[in-house]
């Protein structure tokens, strides 16, 4: 396959630019590789990675997250005041943002992000943020004042604003319907990049917007990007994406598998696995599917399942076991290692316990039915196939079945909201805040154990009014220590019902050319290039 035309280009030195080897220089044209196409530019709908890390070029956030100290820091908002109960919030915006049309980013433009976010909007199709709870109404103070009023506390919104699903788009790109906004040219924020050029599905040019004059205050670099241009090319193959970074045809990759990991090293290249700090890559359980109805049978297969050989035999350092529903480096944390320990002969009784019996093929039965589960790979994880593999195969020894299905997007889109045809299904979520555990079980956010409540109209009876009532308080409590103790309350939970059974925490990889400088990761591993620059070579 030829891959590229012409390979990430170094430039010459700026004039300006220090005789230094190692100061940063102005120019060039970076090439990296995306292993999936992007679907979606709505800025909510940028948990998705590769919609993400193309929102982190072009759009602008109210405020920045440092993604070592996690402290939220002034961007586009320069001051802020949140009252008492956190149901007030006031941002005082920087003067003389705009975005890539030339319009203002006013506290007319921010309010209407944020209704559009807040509320949704039924008529375009646009869903309501996850990572923003129980939201009133903006009000336009001035020019370049505008505060958010919420129903309850919403003590997880300032940090709401930092992250990828609150980038700030234009008043057009809000008029549009949710699906004109997989076209990326539609998208236009006021980010240090703006969409050049598409061709769907393949590749995406970005260039520097050259008067961009308004990012975060605290990073050292300021102005406009060092890049000229970014070209990202859908790349699906691993093989292809690390053959192109070695033979310099590339300068940065996404999405590099754990095995290729020493290969990439070995070339004197630099692997990146930044923290993703939220929800665990995990196998959910659907417990409205009969045949994981019985906690028992859910407690079973937690206990069969052996993270540590799935770790270690299919991942690396940069992928730690999992010992929780939350990463060790998420806000709440609690060491959950006792509840998840592999026990084959404890799984084998409770299943006995619940009335399931092996059969002549080694697969149990009860009631003349088998116990075979199905579950969809998620393309997005890492490994996810060969993970679900090895899960069967543990299962297998309990007298388990479990059947892995690839299908198409289409397909699998509409069986993984059948709780009847999908009883497994795995999934993750990144975010730096408690609320993250909230957007991933919650009905009316991600709901992956398919409550009643949520959008799939298939679900027939199950929904569990103590975990959503827990969830309800992490979104509203403002005391931090019984916020944080709300959080351990729901991963405790989770797993004593055994909904939930994590697997590895799980970063974001990536692999870079030496000379490529200056990346930087926002709080749960999406890149920033604003000030990446290449250095000669």
């Amino acid at each position: 396959m030829a891959l590229l035309a012409a390979c990430s280009k170094a430039p010459e030195p700026a004039a300006s630019a220090s005789a230094d080897a190692s100061a940063p220089v102005a120019g060039g044209t970076l090439v990296y590789l995306e292993q999936q196409a992007h679907t979606n530019l709505y800025p909510p709908a940028g948990g998705f990675y590769p919609n993400g890390g193309i929102l982190n070029q072009i759009t602008d956030k109210l405020t920045y997250q440092d993604p070592k100290t996690l402290k939220v820091e002034p961007w586009i908002a320069e001051s802020w005041t949140v009252n008492a109960d956190a149901t007030e919030y006031t941002f005082k915006l920087r003067e003389g943002v705009s975005f890539s049309d030339g319009t203002p980013l006013d506290a007319t433009a921010v309010a209407k992000n944020y209704d559009t976010f807040g509320r949704g909007n039924k008529e375009l199709k646009l869903p309501v943020s996850e990572v923003i709870n129980n939201y009133d109404r903006s009000e336009v103070v001035d020019a370049r004042t505008v505060r958010f009023y919420f129903k309850k506390p919403s003590p997880g919104f300032l940090q709401g604003t930092s992250v990828i699903g609150s980038g700030l788009v234009s008043l057009a790109t809000l008029a549009r319907p949710f699906d004109e906004l997989g076209d990326a040219t539609k998208i236009i924020g006021s980010g240090p990049f703006v969409v050049a050029s598409e061709t769907v599905g393949k590749e995406l040019l970005l260039t520097a917007r050259k008067d961009y004059q308004w990012g975060p205050a605290t990073l050292p670099h300021q102005g406009r990007a060092l890049l000229d241009e970014i070209k990202l090319i859908v790349t699906p193959e691993d093989s292809v994406r690390i053959g192109a970074l070695v033979a310099g045809q590339a300068g940065f990759i996404r999405q590099v598998q754990a095995y290729d990991e020493k290969r990439v090293k070995d070339q004197g290249f630099a692997i990146y696995a930044p923290s993703t700090r939220g929800v665990n890559n995990s196998i959910n359980f659907r417990p409205d599917n009969p045949l994981v109805a019985d906690v028992r049978v859910r407690q079973a297969l937690l206990h069969a399942t052996n993270t540590k050989e799935i770790v270690e035999t299919l991942f690396s350092s940069n992928y730690p076991q999992a010992t929780s529903v939350l990463a060790s480096t998420a806000a709440g944390y609690v060491n959950l290692s006792a509840k998840l320990a592999y026990d084959e002969t404890k799984a084998k009784q409770l299943l006995d316990d619940a009335g399931w019996t092996v059969g002549a093929n080694g697969t149990r039965t009860k009631d003349g039915q088998e116990l075979v589960l199905r579950a969809y790979e998620a393309l997005p994880q890492p490994q996810n196939k060969e993970t679900l593999q090895l899960v069967a195969q543990q299962w297998a020894k309990v007298g388990v079945k479990l059947v892995v299905l690839t299908g198409d997007a289409g397909s699998k889109t509409v069986d993984n909201l059948d709780p009847a045809k999908t009883a497994v299904f795995p999934t993750m979520v990144g975010r730096a805040d408690p609320d993250v555990i909230k957007s991933q079980y919650y009905p009316t956010n991600r709901n992956v154990l398919l409550q009643k409540g949520g959008v799939s109209d298939k679900v027939k009876s199950f929904e569990d009014g103590k975990l959503n009532g827990l969830l309800e308080g992490i979104a509203a409590e403002i005391d931090t220590p019984k916020r944080l103790a709300l959080v351990g309350e729901v991963q405790n939970y989770v797993i004593d019902q055994a909904y939930v059974i994590p697997i590895f925490e799980e970063p974001q990889a990536f692999a870079g050319a030496p000379w490529v400088k200056g990346v930087s990761y926002e709080a749960v591993g999406r890149p920033s290039f604003y000030a990446t620059w290449l250095a000669k070579h």
